[in-house]
């Protein structure tokens, strides 16, 4: 999946239960949502499996992109569970970024 191509704030993970998100999802299109998810599959496996960090671009309610960098420990029907049980509702996920 293609991550934002927009400038990105990047926050700390503990900041983001501070953080307020839109009902609706920032990906447009059913092919879209389902690349995120394959890709959250695939960040999670590299938690779970390497402790591996990437980073994640999401968008906030007011619209602005963010990005983190941390471990994805699961994977919900709705949400992410980052490290330190931080979670990330899965419809403000603009991409991942592997590294």
């Amino acid at each position: 999946m293609q991550v934002a191509t927009e400038p990105a704030e990047t926050v700390e993970k503990e900041s983001i239960p501070t953080l307020r998100f839109s009902s609706e999802d920032v990906l447009p299109t059913p092919a879209e949502r389902i690349a995120r998810r394959h890709d959250a599959e695939r960040a999670c496996a590299l938690g779970n499996n390497y402790h591996g960090k990437l980073d994640i671009y999401f968008r906030t309610a007011d619209g602005t992109a963010k990005r983190v960098q941390t471990t994805v420990w699961a994977v919900h029907e709705e949400y992410l569970t980052l490290k330190a049980g931080v979670s990330i509702p899965l419809r403000a996920v603009l991409g991942f970024d592997f590294y």
